[in-house]
């Protein structure tokens, strides 16, 4: 075993009780700036509040909770523990090479005057970009199972608070739509949001989402009721038995919820660059030399097309034809789409014939891997997820065997507790089995490529794919799911549109598919958005030869830093990330042209040489250039209506 977690300059400081046994108390961030208070009201509901430089975020909200023995909300308080971590975290296939895990901990042991259970811990973090809490049932409570009927936790806001958020509106959703402008107080008791919300306020900004999400359902967010500012906790159900949102047998280690958490900072932006929902899970507990992550070709979102006098499809002329093209451009993989097993069916069909450990009889996966590895190419599987539970371990040998590197798993739709077991069983599967994985059809990200890295990326995102049946991939949709959707991990986007047109011209068409934005807005996605597996989704004809083709071999998928240089949620973003020695910067902008600014201070000392792919006359069209820089420089970029860049810096 070889554990991907290294720790240093570890602090641990215990003591039970070091407080004295009554409230209120107040947890203080590492740097000072947030503060999490902690009360009980006259029903006897623990309470927080929480501020940021002074100014109050969350209100005082209730931590109310039903277990099938009973309500357990009005609590008398026993103990209190304190602990301070201070690491760092060696990361694996994500937006940084290491991550600082600080933070002031406090463990609240209380006793449920209902006697429903014996004892309840809630357990509560400070960190310098935001805080988190959750309970546990612990061992020997009375109980050995826990049976969560209702957690009507309380995120009540400082003010009505500007935000954006996406009311999916029902818990059987594949999770792809907008993150719309709302106020606060108009986010109603029936409104069923997804995560992430975020919010700004006059001096702060934040985002309230969870964090290591297992043996419990998803969370979604639902107003208070009467215009009253902020959300509160609304969970999916299990299938099998309505009444609750968890079932779960108590272990050594107890048994409770999620985190709860929210994400702290001064805009936005600043928090693109926060690794607190990765130091909210457990490390990987597994040797993960073996995960490779990469760009690849795809042979769905185009059609797949091929120009004529070629067919296009899923066949075996095809599927060389896009191996070709990965060997040729020096992509790492290239993902083979649904069509290609035994009676496969379409889409989220799952036939009772369909066998996803043999291939159709015009395909033979052998030859094909043979033929791939001989160009340095990995082949990768969509599978539909039903069809891979009946046939698992039978199914995810075969992959090994046949020396496929991924799988593409899809049409999950669904985050009760049921479906949340199934993502743990198959990542913990697939990691025995050297399989890389990607999830579509999937809940908003908790973490979880921090305790399996090879779950490389993610749906759950209105991608590219609804360019070819509608009109809602705008720019300015995606400037938002940088700030929105992004905050809580890797975006399966699906970028590489070359076939730009404005919103004026863009036709919808199926295949092959057009893109509402300018191609340097295009090859900034490959900077600004975070995906260690990152598709180059169009056909292999539209890329000969094409502005901008040379930046997309070149970007990497995987980095060492991540900064956040500027913008804001309705204007644009732009984003830095170093990998070794090299800067790659991204830039998007909304339907506004604008002209930007960005200071290169984060360059340190040196000379280097800046490359730049800037918007040109027309969608289509790049203005390329080079020019020497220094970190005491600034770059003024112009982008189009609908528009972007993408740069290189080297040394």
């Amino acid at each position: 075993m070889k554990p991907s977690l290294v720790a240093t300059c570890v602090v641990a400081l215990f003591a039970a009780p070091v407080f004295s046994q009554k409230l209120p108390v107040s947890l203080r961030s590492p740097d000072g700036r947030i503060e999490l208070h902690l009360d009980r009201n006259e029903g006897g509901n623990l309470t927080y509040s929480v501020e940021r430089n002074g100014e109050t975020v969350i209100a005082w909200s209730q931590l109310r909770l039903r277990l099938a023995e009973g309500d357990v909300s009005s609590v008398d308080v026993r103990n209190f523990t304190p602990r301070s971590i201070d690491a760092m975290n060696k990361l694996v296939a994500t937006k940084a090479a290491e991550a600082a895990d600080r933070f002031e901990e406090l463990t609240v042991d209380v006793a449920p005057r209902s006697q429903a259970v014996t004892a309840l811990r809630w357990i509560f973090r400070a960190y310098d970009d935001g805080v988190a809490f959750r309970y546990l049932v612990p061992a020997g409570a009375g109980v050995a199972t826990l049976q969560v009927r209702s957690e009507d936790t309380d995120f009540a806001f400082g003010g009505d608070f500007a935000c954006h958020g996406f009311n999916v509106g029902r818990f059987d959703s594949s999770h792809e739509g907008e993150f719309d402008p709302v106020r606060a107080s108009l986010i109603r008791e029936h409104n069923t949001y997804d995560l992430p919300l975020v919010c700004r306020t006059q001096h702060n900004a934040f985002a309230i989402t969870e964090a290591d999400l297992r043996d419990y359902s998803g969370l979604y967010l639902s107003g208070r009721g009467e215009g009253r500012p902020g959300v509160q906790a609304r969970l999916a159900r299990r299938l099998d038995d309505r009444s609750l949102i968890a079932r779960v047998t108590i272990g050594a280690d107890g048994a409770g919820s999620p985190w709860r958490v929210i994400m702290l900072g001064d805009k936005l932006g600043n928090l693109i660059e926060s690794n607190l929902i990765g130091n909210l899970n457990p490390p990987a507990a597994f040797d993960t030399s073996w995960i490779k992550p990469g760009k690849t070709a795809w042979d769905w979102w185009s059609g797949p097309y091929l120009p004529p006098p070629d067919k296009g499809g899923t066949d075996m002329p095809t599927i060389k034809r896009y191996i070709d093209f990965a060997g040729q451009s020096g992509l790492q993989y290239m993902m083979i789409d649904e069509g290609w097993c035994l009676n496969s069916g379409h889409g989220g069909r799952a036939p009772d014939d369909a066998d996803v450990t043999r291939a159709k009889a015009d395909i033979d996966m052998p030859a094909l891997v043979s033929y791939a590895a001989k160009q340095k190419v990995g082949l990768w599987l969509w599978v539909q997820w039903s069809l891979l539970d009946r046939q698992m371990d039978a199914a995810l040998a075969q992959y090994q065997a046949w020396g496929i590197k991924g799988i593409k798993v899809d049409f999950m739709d669904r985050s009760d507790q049921q479906m949340v077991d199934y993502y743990h069983k198959l990542m913990s599967k697939a990691a025995a089995h050297k399989l890389m994985v990607d999830m579509h059809g999937a809940y908003p990200p908790t973490g979880l490529n921090r305790t399996y890295p090879n779950y490389l990326t993610q749906e759950g995102i209105m991608g590219a794919e609804y360019n070819k049946w509608s009109r809602r991939v705008t720019a300015t949709h995606n400037v938002s799911l940088a700030y929105t959707r992004m905050l809580l991990g890797p975006v399966d986007y699906t970028p590489g549109g070359f076939r730009n047109a404005t919103p004026a011209t863009f036709q919808v068409v199926n295949s092959p598919p057009q893109v509402q934005t300018t191609r340097g807005h295009g090859l900034g996605m490959f900077v600004v958005y975070e995906s260690p597996f990152m598709m180059v989704a169009d056909s292999p004809d539209i890329y000969q030869n094409a502005a901008g083709f040379d930046f997309i071999r070149a970007v990497p998928t995987t980095w060492d830093e991540t900064r956040f240089l500027a913008g804001d949620i309705d204007e644009f973003v732009a984003v830095a990330r170093r990998k070794g020695k090299d800067w790659y910067i991204g830039v998007m902008g909304t339907e506004q042209a604008r002209e930007v600014s960005l200071p290169l201070a984060f360059l340190g000392a040196g000379k280097f040489k800046a490359k730049l792919w800037q918007d040109g006359a027309e969608p289509t069209v790049l203005e390329i250039s080079e020019r020497a820089v220094t970190s005491s420089d600034a770059l003024t970029l112009k982008l189009a209506p609908s528009g972007g860049a993408a740069i290189r810096i080297s040394k």
